[in-house]
């Protein structure tokens, strides 16, 4: 038998054959894709009705690298089969969840440790999004040096009860929130929506994430509290320009949406009820005697257009059109107070539902149990960070 000769002494072609045959080659690893800039996470909970329409708008989405990541959170309807369907979609699902956890916290929890990217966009599954928008928010938040920020959609509405009530909801709300004392980075007055929140990667890690506000139903306003309070800067506006939504479809949905919401957004609930009751009723007393008060009482048609013009300008901060804004005067006020009255019972017994869960309304300090830090030592941490 003839010895193997080295391959230094083998002719050529066979020496090159053999040093670079298939099972000894080195193989080059293919490049890494570039990192995404920002990372959207989606928490959907039974949103077939919802989804399709979100994702659209966010995969047609240009002008930025983005990764989208929907969090199942143990939906019983197509919501995974949807979120399949697209293919620059990540699905995934939460850990189990936990007795001091909401199902959307878990979810955004989850979504946070998947995410990749220096930015983080929290929105809902209900949202459409305008062509461009991603890039521009992305834009607006490193032009306002913004932390955390926050933009509240353009309301759809299409039901009779949406159309009556929503916009008498959203008039109070910019009246007790307005944005541009929450822009103030020195207001006590902080606010967020939930449906669209763009924070800093490294300004959410520093203040714990969503895993600091676990058990807040309204995340999304601890979250911007927990920014506030340790300096970073909040920006909120509205946002029609760059998204819309349709938060309920009907009126189960949106009792049961506002029972859990309206007593944590309105710290006087029952007085704000009667007083909505009081203007409406006063205004269509006012609207009574001048119909029936003889010619030669002009002054009665004096006060009731002006009631009902002070009305429809403070139900116009909610940027409803002015049919929807009339509909709201006539009949949305009485709903409203029901709903206040309502959710202030619910909370006073300790309990609200959403989507098939109850939740517990009763503050308990869970931050031994599961190991979280309670906020007070998540604020001095990370004013530490600031610091340093």
């Amino acid at each position: 038998m003839r010895p193997s000769l080295p391959p230094s002494t083998l002719p050529l072609p066979l020496a090159v054959r053999k040093i670079v045959s298939p099972r000894s080659a080195i193989r080059t690893p293919a490049p890494a894709s570039p990192l995404p800039e920002v990372s959207i996470i989606i928490p959907a909970r039974n949103e077939e009705a919802n989804l399709p329409a979100c994702l659209e708008s966010l995969t047609a989405q240009s002008g930025v690298r983005f990764e989208i990541i929907v969090v199942d959170d143990a939906s019983t309807d197509r919501t995974h089969e949807i979120a399949d369907s697209f293919g620059l979609v990540q699905m995934i699902s939460p850990s189990p969840l936990r007795e001091n956890r909401t199902g959307k916290n878990n979810a955004l929890i989850a979504g946070a440790k998947q995410a990749r990217a220096p930015w983080l966009l929290f929105t809902d599954a209900d949202t459409v999004h305008q062509p461009g928008s991603l890039q521009r928010a992305l834009a607006e938040a490193k032009k306002e040096q913004a932390d955390l920020l926050s933009y509240s959609p353009k309301q759809v509405v299409v039901t009779f009860t949406e159309r009556a009530v929503m916009p008498v909801i959203f008039a109070e709300l910019a009246a007790q929130y307005p944005p541009h004392k929450v822009r103030d980075q020195n207001s006590k007055i902080v606010a967020a929506n939930g449906q669209y929140i763009l924070v800093r990667r490294a300004a959410y890690d520093a203040i714990g994430g969503h895993a600091a506000v676990a058990s807040e139903i309204l995340e999304d306003v601890a979250l911007a509290r927990l920014f506030r309070n340790v300096g970073y800067r909040v920006y909120f506006r509205y946002g029609a320009d760059a998204v819309r939504t349709r938060m309920y479809r009907n009126w189960k949905q949106l009792r049961e949406g506002w029972t859990k919401n309206l007593a944590l957004l309105f710290p006087h609930p029952e007085f704000l009820a009667f007083k909505t009751v009081f203007w409406w009723f006063a205004a269509w007393v006012t609207l009574f005697f001048a119909l029936t008060a003889s010619t030669g009482f002009h002054h009665l048609s004096l006060i009731f257009a002006a009631v009902w013009l002070l009305a429809f300008l403070r139900i116009s901060r909610a940027r409803f059109s002015p049919q929807n804004n009339l509909l709201a005067i006539a009949l949305g006020p009485p709903i409203f107070a029901y709903l206040l009255l309502r959710s202030k019972q619910a909370h006073a017994h300790g309990q609200v539902s959403w989507k098939g869960r109850f939740c517990s309304t009763v503050a308990r300090d869970h931050s031994e149990r599961d190991g979280r830090q309670p906020a007070e030592s998540i604020i001095r941490e990370s004013r530490a960070r600031l610091k340093n």
